[in-house]
């Protein structure tokens, strides 16, 4: 009996860490600047990726959806960068819980 307990304690730890997080974070460009580049990347990787809006531009007042798929969790690091080349940088959102109002708070 301990020995099938144990098992199935070892194959629940399993199943939930190969869980992955699927989701979304809808950003809203508050800054009174368009918003040219946006890079959503999970917090543990290093690098920020590729630019999520691609040919498109975030204008101020809008609010753009990126969808991520397959990650370890849903802490993200947000940069992004406006018409004039000013940056700004969230770090460690959970965005299973918090969608992102950028404003001028946020430059770096």
């Amino acid at each position: 009996m301990k020995k099938v307990l144990a098992l199935c304690s070892v194959l629940f730890l399993f199943s939930t860490s190969a869980a992955a997080f699927d989701g979304y974070i809808d950003v809203t460009n508050n800054t009174g600047y368009d918003i040219y580049y946006l890079y959503v990347s999970h917090a543990k990787k290093d690098t920020w990726g590729r630019d999520r809006l691609g040919d498109d531009i975030l204008e101020d007042g809008e609010t753009f959806r990126v969808n991520v798929r397959k990650q370890p969790t849903s802490i993200f690091d947000i940069h992004a960068e406006d018409e004039d080349g000013d940056t700004y940088t969230v770090w460690d959102l959970d965005i299973a819980t918090d969608d992102l109002v950028l404003t001028l708070d946020h430059i770096d």
